[in-house]
């Protein structure tokens, strides 16, 4: 019996990300677009409203930034997934995107299916 596809929030304040990172999840067969937002505020509400599974978030956004839109997804939806994209370098993080909630980071130029898809198999609880 097929599973469904993990239903995914793309969170970027560039189209162009978005669009990428929807094509991204277009060759993916266990995931799927379900909606876009370009702002912190709109994530939040956007979880509220779509209830995904997993939200691709970028740190720098206008209004809140991604890692308080993180903190507050989590705390509001704790099963809810998140990861964090950037064009930082990991030891470039700011300190509290560690602290956040979020699954993992990601640099934007790794983000690839398979890295994806790696990430989220070992988010996922074994048994």
């Amino acid at each position: 019996m097929a599973t469904r596809p993990v239903p995914v929030l793309i969170v970027d304040d560039q189209a162009f990300f978005r669009s990428a990172a929807r094509a991204v999840l277009a060759v993916m067969p266990g995931f799927t677009a379900v909606g876009e937002a370009w702002s912190g505020e709109e994530a939040v509400a956007r979880v509220e409203e779509l209830s995904p599974e997993l939200v691709l978030m970028d740190i720098h956004l206008p209004g809140i930034s991604g890692i308080e839109a993180t903190r507050r997804i989590r705390a509001a939806h704790p099963d809810t997934a998140v990861m964090l994209l950037s064009t930082y370098k990991a030891e470039d993080l700011p300190a509290d995107a560690r602290e956040c909630g979020a699954i993992a980071y990601l640099h934007k130029e790794d983000f690839e299916p398979e890295v994806l898809e790696r990430i989220w198999t070992d988010h996922q609880p074994v048994g």
